[in-house]
């Protein structure tokens, strides 16, 4: 069974199927400026398509116990994804990548999912440490692990290429040691 996260009566963390590439397709499409301004991979997002073989590569990593994605749906409506990039289960490290749609920033729903994710990380899939990797200028993104008590470890300059030129990412971590579920709420 796919795990279900309930955050709350209106937001859900569920893993994205396949047969949802429709829905997410058009969820990027009407988020294409917004999203792009920080995702590498928008612009090779052409259709529903490339949505789908995204959605058949992250099922097929939660099935197999890789890294994968959940939608994040707000009043039953999906605004977003938060995903593992995988499980590094030898040193028992995962990475976490997030997005939301331009209508649902402001509102402290991802906090919420990330917290989530964070939670069944330690919870579920036994790990010690989670990270995130965020453009230095992306105050937005920065914010969500800095308020739920991350670490701020350093910088790695000019570490993704982002469509014409690199960009420095931050990096945050949070051990399971550290991490205090309440902080989220």
């Amino acid at each position: 069974m796919d795990p279900i996260i309930s955050i709350s009566h209106d937001l859900v963390l569920k893993v994205l199927r396949p047969c949802e590439a429709g829905v997410l397709f058009s969820l990027v499409q009407k988020n294409r400026a917004h999203l792009r301004e920080w995702l590498p991979w928008v612009d090779s997002t052409r259709s529903p398509v490339d949505t789908r073989k995204f959605l058949e590569m992250s099922y097929g990593g939660f099935l197999h116990g890789a890294g994968f994605n959940f939608g994040i749906r707000h009043h039953g409506g999906l605004v977003g994804l938060v995903g593992f990039h995988g499980f590094d289960m030898a040193n028992r490290i995962t990475s976490l990548g997030y997005w939301l749609s331009e209508d649902a920033c402001g509102k402290g729903i991802m906090r919420e999912a990330v917290a989530g994710c964070v939670q069944y990380a330690f919870s579920d899939r036994g790990m010690n440490r989670v990270y995130v990797r965020c453009a230095t200028n992306n105050f937005r993104s920065k914010r969500i692990p800095e308020s739920l008590g991350f670490t701020h470890e350093g910088t790695q300059r000019e570490a993704e290429w982002l469509y014409d030129h690199f960009v420095d990412l931050d990096v945050y971590s949070v051990l399971a040691a550290e991490w205090d579920g309440s902080i989220a709420t």
